[in-house]
């Protein structure tokens, strides 16, 4: 096929599953209606900022459906968007932190319910960061001309280890409530192309940035392991699944004394792009953050500003708000409601930047929208 210079985005999805739960009713769907959890629970949801969030869970907190099929309906969403079949992909790069089932991989399972033929798999793991992971596999792939298109996904079904059930009979502070009311549930896709859309604009892939910092920093985001850190014989795999759920193993912990080192240690990653040249400030017209609270966004503007005296907070897009965190879905499901409010225009730039707390790591991405060929002569 040759090699290619150029990715592009060109077709948008997501799938949110249910009916928006408010602040009022999560404790319908979890559960833990106590005075200690209902106390965490206020306490979190006030600094956090969501107002409402998906959960794939009916009205009497039983699971609805799988993160596989959450993932497949966000794929054939940004597919219907871009106006292709599942048969036209020879890529497909799945992100999610659990899958449904431990083997096979998840993106495996996802293709085996999408269909459309034989093509190439990824399966990123890891948290918030493992969707940008996929989208550098995919556009690396296209990019090296071995694939025309390639379709990326990042799902997650946190709810199903969020119920009340899996915290009875368990010492659970702080560090495994906090995410409880954190996290739900949604998918975000896009489809890659080596070029752009035929008949409207696109986004040009610039360039995928991807740092780890875990040999200075101890794990932050946890489950699987008895305490903060794995030694033989304290993982979930090394006693029987009934010890490890008695000890708590399975409940998603959160090391909340780390989380202001994970900001500046997001500020200062965004700052050495800006100094190697990879970010211009100056012509910088959208930022499109996955965040878990609002408190992150507001410890990124104050260091934002002492850079870019000038910055316009409008340029800034969450939707935490209103979709909740959905880990590495998150970041997807952001681009597609920007894109689709028509919040981009041809010619402006748009950053995508993803931290992950597991052991701190952070994503970037750099955009360019780009119009359709007939209206920009050759693709840019």
């Amino acid at each position: 096929m040759g090699s290619t210079a150029n990715a592009y985005l060109t077709g948008f999805g997501r799938y949110l599953p249910g009916d928006p739960v408010d602040n009022d009713g999560i404790a319908a769907r979890l559960g833990g209606t106590d005075a200690v959890t209902d106390r965490i629970r206020r306490r979190v949801l006030e600094a956090n900022g969501i107002r409402q969030r998906h959960y794939a869970l009916d009205d009497q907190g039983e699971p609805t459906e799988l993160n596989e099929e959450l993932a497949v309906k966000a794929l054939r969403a940004a597919l219907d968007d871009r106006g292709i079949a599942a048969s036209d992909l020879r890529m497909l790069a799945c992100a999610t932190t659990m899958g449904d089932v431990l083997v096979p991989g998840f993106a495996s399972m996802v293709h085996g319910r999408l269909g459309g033929g034989p093509m190439q798999l990824l399966s990123a793991s890891g948290v918030c960061a493992s969707s940008l992971a996929a989208l550098d596999a995919a556009v690396s792939k296209i990019r090296l001309g071995d694939h025309p298109r390639a379709a990326v996904v990042g799902s997650e079904l946190a709810s199903r280890s969020l119920r009340q059930r899996r915290y009875d009979g368990i010492r659970a502070g702080m560090d495994s409530h906090f995410l409880r009311w954190m996290l739900s549930d949604g998918a975000g896709a896009v489809v890659v192309e080596f070029q752009p859309h035929p008949g409207r604009p696109s986004l040009r892939v610039d360039w995928v940035r991807q740092v780890s910092l875990a040999h200075e920093h101890d794990v932050c985001m946890r489950a699987g392991m008895a305490g903060a850190e794995p030694v033989v014989g304290s993982t979930w795999q090394d006693g029987g699944i009934g010890d490890a759920e008695a000890a708590g193993m399975f409940l998603l912990r959160q090391d909340v004394s780390m989380l202001d080192d994970l900001a500046g240690a997001g500020i200062a990653q965004f700052e050495e792009l800006v100094d190697i040249g990879l970010v211009d400030v100056r012509h910088l017209d959208h930022v499109v953050c996955h965040y878990s609270t609002n408190a992150f966004r507001d410890v990124a503007f104050d260091a934002l500003r002492a850079r870019i005296p000038t910055l316009d907070t409008d340029r800034w897009f969450s939707n935490l708000e209103t979709r909740g965190n959905t880990g590495s879905a998150s970041i997807f499901i952001a681009l597609e409601e920007a894109w689709r409010t028509g919040r981009f225009a041809p010619g402006e730039t748009v950053l995508l930047a993803v931290p992950e707390s597991g052991r701190f790591s952070f994503a970037f991405a750099h955009l360019t929208v780009v119009a359709p060929p007939d209206q920009q002569g050759a693709p840019t």
